[in-house]
């Protein structure tokens, strides 16, 4: 999909500024993940500061798209896809900046762990974390290319970090229940592969905020959905990290 011209040059300009901004807010939160991660893996309590203190430039990105859209709605008075240009950088900079909340409560989160000794089970966060990494970026080119269907194939990507999340948890619960002193440290990361699991449902929501801003309406498929762990007993952990019985779908 390509932008129409218009004839006032300066609107145009506008809305190049708009889609400018949220480029910059994805750039940053895919940064502040790739801090958070790296303070995790190396116990960097510095970095994990720092990544703490610069998500507030990523609040003041999307304060500053939301003060330029509403100018732009109420001095252009846009129509069509204009309006849907605007709307969609309303929506997608507001899921930038929870995902880079969750990177902030990543970087937290690894602060207190730092004060327990590592566990076993943490090798699958980073390989959870690259997925989702991979999956902003995808759905930030398909932005600037208003390519609706490469948005959508992000949606299968999310099924496998929801996949590696259910493992990791039941991996987690069979690991808290044989050595009781690592509950401190596995609950943390519970939190934090909890974290990792909804920026991916965030990558997918503007997966599906770009379908809409190029075709108007929203994906004709239903969003699959994999994260089983609301379902899963604690009768249904087994020592090794298996589910003993199926799990409802």
């Amino acid at each position: 999909m390509e932008r129409l011209k218009h004839t006032v040059k300066s609107y145009d300009e506008e809305l190049q500024r708009l889609s400018s901004i949220i480029l910059e807010m994805g750039g940053m939160a895919e940064s502040q993940i790739d801090a958070a991660l790296q303070a995790m893996i190396e116990r960097d309590g510095e970095l994990a500061a720092r990544t703490i203190e610069a998500d507030k430039r990523i609040d003041h990105l999307e304060k500053q798209i939301n003060e330029f859209a509403i100018r732009l709605l109420a001095l252009r008075q846009p129509m069509a896809t204009d309006l849907r240009e605007i709307v969609a950088a309303l929506k997608i900079a507001a899921d930038i900046e929870r995902i880079g909340d969750y990177a902030k409560n990543l970087a937290k989160r690894s602060l207190a762990m730092n004060q327990a000794a590592p566990v076993r089970p943490m090798y699958q966060v980073p390989r959870m974390a690259r997925l989702v990494q991979k999956m902003i970026k995808d759905t930030l080119d398909a932005y600037v290319t208003r390519d609706a269907e490469a948005a959508l194939a992000v949606r299968s990507a999310d099924e496998e970090v929801d996949e590696t999340y259910n493992s990791l948890f039941r991996e987690l619960l069979t690991y808290m229940m044989e050595d009781p002193r690592s509950i401190t440290a596995c609950t943390h990361l519970l939190f934090i592969a909890k974290n990792i699991e909804r920026m991916g449902d965030l990558a997918t929501n503007i997966a599906e905020t770009i379908h809409f801003l190029v075709y108007g309406d929203e994906p004709e498929e239903e969003r699959p959905k994999q994260d089983q762990t609301p379902y899963t007993r604690p009768d249904e952990i087994t020592p090794g990290g298996g589910s003993g019985g199926g799990e409802p779908r």
